[in-house]
């Protein structure tokens, strides 16, 4: 905890709600990025988002278990705590929340979290508790801090409609919505990337590319089943990876689209064990 005393005079590091709360007392107009850590430039995009817009700004980091639908992919999730507080210290963060669990968890929520059936598509139909976990985990976070924006970014698109439904529904927060930032390779920005060997890093800014280019493509035509299932499978053959899901559909309501204009291509795969998601 050394390094926490030490940024501590720069910026201000909570641990408890109650000092979070005492913190921001008095203060209008707070914005808020709630993380898991092992920061990147796409977490970064957002902080100065909230900077550029609101009085204060909290970033939280914090490591949610109840979203995690396997144990070994919560073991295994990036930490990096001294290089993120590094990476705070220098865009100027006013404030840094990382409780512990008891602080999160700390009484039972109130909101009564309940995916419908038309809910369980994408990573719903596939990770079996998660977004349930990180909606759960939103409402408390979102209740400690009592945020006017928070500050979400768009690869995690599903995760983002849901989140934005059960916030603006339950609290005065507004979600603002993000773009994705990519590297040189297209490749969505993700904490998951440093899992990935440089090889494989390289192979999934292919996958990107070659969805971009899928897209503009086909941007004034019929996209049909069989052209999205030929695609699947010609990715799985020419770069060994393993789809869980490439779908279109509808930004607004997700539902199932045949028609590029208001759609997103959504992707999950594997490479090796590492999952990854995106959208296009």
């Amino acid at each position: 905890m050394f390094y926490l005393l030490k940024y501590y005079i720069q910026m201000k590091i909570l641990l408890r709600n109650s000092d979070l709360n005492e913190a921001l007392s008095g203060f209008s107009n707070v914005g808020f990025v709630p993380t898991m850590g092992s920061l990147h430039e796409g977490h970064i995009s957002l902080i100065r988002k909230s900077l550029n817009y609101c009085n204060k700004t909290v970033v939280s980091i914090f490591i949610n278990p109840t979203q995690f639908n396997n144990k070994i992919d919560y073991k295994k999730y990036p930490r990096n705590l001294k290089k993120d507080l590094k990476i705070l210290k220098k865009l100027k963060v006013n404030f840094v929340f990382t409780p512990m669990r008891n602080e999160v968890y700390n009484s039972k929520n109130k909101i009564k979290i309940h995916l419908s059936k038309k809910d369980k598509i994408l990573c719903a139909k596939y990770r079996k508790g998660h977004f349930e976990g990180v909606i759960d985990v939103m409402c408390r976070l979102t209740n400690i801090v009592k945020p006017s924006k928070i500050f979400m970014g768009e690869k995690d698109f599903q995760q983002l409609i849901l989140v934005k439904k059960y916030i603006e529904n339950n609290f005065k927060s507004k979600i603002v919505l993000c773009k994705t930032i990519r590297d040189k390779n297209k490749l969505a920005l993700s904490s998951r990337n440093l899992l990935l060997k440089k090889s494989d890093q390289i192979k999934a800014g292919k996958i990107a590319r070659t969805l971009i280019s899928f897209k503009k493509k086909f941007i004034k035509e019929k996209i049909t089943n069989k052209l999205i299932l030929t695609k699947k499978n010609e990715l799985e053959k020419l770069y060994g990876i393993n789809i869980e899901y490439l779908e279109l559909r509808n930004k607004k309501n997700l539902k199932l689209s045949n028609k590029i204009n208001n759609s997103k291509i959504f992707l999950a795969y594997y490479i090796k064990n590492v999952r990854l998601i995106d959208n296009y």
